[in-house]
């Protein structure tokens, strides 16, 4: 590989919605050549991969990492998206700020929301810069027709959905984690599940990533993406780990790790 990043994705949103941990993702850019796409494969940190292992998706040539690292959360979302039954974007709640929020908001944008809540507990968080978002804390919201967990906290997510409305699972759920099925029932909710790898036709997968990434690369500010990811050199991937689950975490919602610096 010409060249190499991890993207890492730190899951610590649940723990301020919730009381409880998350473990963090890990993903691997890597590309033959400067000139080449870079490829976006689900290995381990700075790992030599062969582009063609399943999951991985070929960025468009010329796209800088941190956009690549943004569509793939972004990825996400539209693919879970596309499961959803159709209903109003405008004044959605995304539960959660980190990655996989940011991903959800941005394609709710793309896809025409011009208003749209983020609950999160974090104070001043990144992703309150999106287009279209406002964000409030856990209990100064009201209820959702459209409500989407970002955050891996099905119940906050519920708590927040209104009758009749549509509670997306984008975010992952602890093994032990229930909905109240009698509150389902009763409420009418439609529940999707958004895990990315549903089932879905061929070449959707790529597909969603290429319409994703070009669009962030023609309409995404700069600004935002300096705010969002912060790129450290792979040699202090200990030191930023250390950090994940302390007070002192960088803020931005997504860390890239460039192995390309000794």
């Amino acid at each position: 590989m010409a060249g190499q990043f991890s993207v890492i994705s730190p899951g610590t949103e649940r723990r301020h919605l919730a009381g409880a941990d998350r473990e963090a993702g890990y993903m691997t850019l890597g590309r033959t050549d400067d000139t080449a796409g870079w490829v976006l494969a689900p290995v381990p940190h700075g790992a030599a991969f062969n582009p063609a292992c399943p999951g991985a998706v070929t960025a468009p040539p010329g796209m800088e990492p941190r956009l690549v690292a943004l569509a793939r959360f972004q990825q996400m979302a539209s693919l879970g998206l596309d499961r959803a039954p159709a209903a109003e974007l405008d004044d959605a709640v995304v539960v959660g700020s980190g990655p996989v929020a940011v991903g959800c908001v941005l394609e709710l944008y793309r896809r025409g929301a011009t208003r749209i809540t983020v609950v999160t507990s974090r104070p001043r968080a990144p992703i309150g810069r999106a287009p279209g978002v406002r964000c409030v804390p856990p209990d100064g919201v009201g209820r959702g027709q459209l409500v989407i967990d970002a955050a891996g906290a099905p119940a906050c997510a519920a708590g927040l959905t209104a009758p009749g409305g549509v509670l997306g699972l984008l975010g992952t759920p602890g093994p032990g984690d229930v909905l109240p099925a009698l509150e389902v029932h009763r409420g009418g909710w439609t529940v999707v599940g958004m895990h990315e790898l549903a089932p879905a036709a061929d070449g959707a997968y790529q597909d969603a990533f290429t319409t994703v990434a070009l669009w962030l690369a023609g309409h995404l500010d700069p600004v935002l993406a300096d705010a969002w990811c912060r790129t450290v050199p792979g040699a202090l991937a200990p030191e930023v780990f250390a950090l994940l689950d302390a007070p002192g975490r960088p803020t931005e919602p997504v860390l890239l790790l460039d192995w390309r610096t000794p």
